[in-house]
């Protein structure tokens, strides 16, 4: 499982993740800081990676296009620091390791968490 930590996302979380066993690049070190969410998505689908972001516009170009992939895992938090919140996202993370790598959008926060198989219905 390999994620692309989207410009929202803390650089920070590639270590938790690495440490877990989860490869983890962040978007600054691949592209343009003002990509547009389709060209990260596009990168994303064609490296094997699935999108952890805090941006709800990679779910709504999910549903838009009606794509197998790549997985978006958006975490909602208020509070988005691994320091806060990786003791809580990354077993969840694993234990949806099989359907991470089939392709979903899955929505995290510290209260629930939601899981949809891709595709999902355009809008």
């Amino acid at each position: 499982m390999k994620f692309l930590l989207d410009m929202n996302i803390p650089p920070a979380w590639a270590v938790p993740l690495a440490a877990a066993g989860i490869a983890a690049r962040h978007w600054k070190d691949i592209g343009r800081h003002d990509a547009s969410d389709r060209d990260i998505m596009n990168w994303a689908r064609e490296h094997g990676f699935a999108v952890f972001t805090h941006d709800l516009d990679f779910g709504a170009l999910l549903h838009a296009t009606g794509a197998r992939a790549p997985s978006v895992i958006q975490l909602r938090d208020q509070d988005i620091r691994p320091a806060t919140c990786a003791d809580w996202v990354i077993p969840v993370l694993i234990a949806s390791t099989a359907e991470i790598e089939q392709g979903v959008l899955m929505t995290l926060d510290s209260r629930k968490q939601r899981i949809r198989l891709l595709p999902l219905a355009p809008l």
